[in-house]
C-alpha cells in the first residue's frame, strides 16, 4: 500500500480506538469536495483512503458535503444527490472537523468566484464549530484572503511536481523531518505576508516557498498549498491533460514536466517528445506520451510522510474532542 492511497472494495469497517481507552463515539470529519466534475470522484477516493490509513484503529466517519455555488453538470449532480449534502446542512451534522478542497478557478480575484460568499461563510462557521479545519490549495488561498485580506500572487511559472520541504516543530509535524509533497499551482502565499498576519509556517523550502501553515483561534486551521493527498497518478494525469490542451490549441504553451516526479529515464523521454511536439504539434504525440507513461508509471513516494501528517492531525482532533467532552 506504500505506492498510493487505495481502499479495498467495501471500504473499511468501523473499529475500536484501543489507543485512547476503548470504544468511544466516532470522530466525524466532513469533506467539502469542491473539485470540478472530472476530479470529483478521484478526490473523494483519495481523501477516504488517506483518512482510513492515517486513522488506524480509530472509528472515523467521513461525511460528504458540497458548496451549492460550485457549478455541476447533470451527471455529477445525480451522483452527488445520493451521497452528498449541501453545506447548508452542516449545523445539524455534528462534525468535529472539516477538510475543504479547492475548486476550479474562474476569476482572477477569488472574491469574484460565484461560490465566494458560501466559502467565506463556511470558513466563519468552521472557526466557531469545529476543533480543526484543513483547507487544501485554492481553498487555503481563499480562506486566508477572507480571514486576513492576504491575497495570493501569481508565480513566475507553474509549481508542478514533487518537492522536498523541511518540517518545523509543531504537533502536526511530529515525527517528520524532510517531507515529500506534490504541488500543482499557479499562485502562492509568501512567508512574510503570512507571518505578519499571525500565521505559523509548518513546512517550506527554498524551491517552492511555503508548503503548510496554521492559524489557531477558536479552531486550529491547517492550510496546505500542496496536494499531499494525491495518489501516484494524479500529476501524470494532469500533465497528459495539459499536453492534450496544447495539442488542441486550448493553451498557448506546452506544459513543463513535473519536477522530481518521474524516473530520470522517463523524464528524458518525455522531454525529447516535448521538444518534437513543440516543433511539430501533432495529435499522435499524445498517444506516444501515454505509451511512455504506461510503460513506467510513477509511484507515490510521498505516501509515508503524508500519512504521518494526517495521523498527527487526526490525533489532534481526537485530543480536542476528548477535552471538550471532559469539560462538559
Amino acid at each position: 500500500m506504500a505506492e498510493g492511497f487505495s481502499l479495498p472494495d467495501g471500504g473499511r469497517p468501523p473499529q475500536v480506538d484501543r489507543r485512547h481507552g476503548g470504544a468511544r463515539r466516532p470522530l466525524v470529519i466532513g469533506l467539502v469536495n469542491n473539485m470540478p466534475d472530472a476530479a470529483l470522484a478521484a478526490t473523494e477516493g483519495q481523501f477516504k483512503a488517506l483518512i482510513a490509513r492515517a486513522g488506524g484503529e480509530r472509528d472515523i466517519r467521513l461525511k460528504l458535503f458540497s458548496l451549492p455555488g460550485v457549478a455541476r453538470g447533470l451527471a455529477a449532480r445525480e451522483a452527488m444527490a445520493r451521497r452528498y449534502m449541501s453545506t447548508d446542512s452542516l449545523p445539524a451534522s455534528s462534525v468535529d472537523a472539516l477538510i475543504v478542497t479547492g475548486a476550479e478557478p474562474l476569476a482572477a480575484d477569488l472574491a469574484d468566484e460565484p461560490y465566494w460568499r458560501e466559502l467565506a461563510a463556511l470558513t466563519d462557521w468552521a472557526e466557531r464549530h469545529t476543533v480543526s479545519t484543513l483547507f487544501s490549495c485554492l481553498a487555503a488561498h481563499a480562506a486566508v484572503q477572507h480571514l486576513s485580506e492576504v491575497r495570493r500572487t501569481p508565480l513566475p511559472e507553474k509549481c508542478s511536481g514533487v518537492f522536498e520541504v523541511e518540517a518545523r516543530p509543531h504537533a502536526l509535524t511530529a515525527g517528520q523531518g524532510r517531507m515529500l509533497v506534490p504541488h500543482s499551482r499557479l499562485n502562492g502565499l509568501s512567508e512574510p505576508s503570512l507571518t505578519r498576519h499571525g500565521y505559523q509556517v509548518l513546512s517550506a523550502s527554498a524551491a517552492i516557498g511555503v508548503d503548510a501553515f496554521v492559524r489557531e483561534r477558536n479552531s486550529l486551521f491547517l492550510f496546505l498549498q500542496g496536494h499531499p493527498e494525491y495518489d501516484a497518478e494524479s500529476l501524470m494525469l494532469e500533465y497528459r491533460r495539459d499536453v492534450r490542451r496544447f495539442l488542441m490549441g486550448e493553451r498557448a504553451s506546452h506544459p513543463a514536466i513535473p519536477t522530481g516526479y518521474f524516473d530520470p529515464d522517463v523524464e528524458a523521454r518525455l522531454s525529447a517528445l516535448a521538444e518534437e511536439t513543440i516543433a511539430r504539434p501533432q495529435l499522435s504525440a499524445l498517444s506516444e506520451c501515454a505509451r511512455i507513461l504506461r510503460d513506467d508509471p510513477p509511484t507515490a513516494r510521498w505516501a509515508k510522510t503524508t500519512i504521518q501528517l494526517y495521523r498527527n492531525w487526526i490525533d489532534l482532533i481526537a485530543q480536542r474532542v476528548g477535552a471538550k467532552a471532559s469539560a462538559c
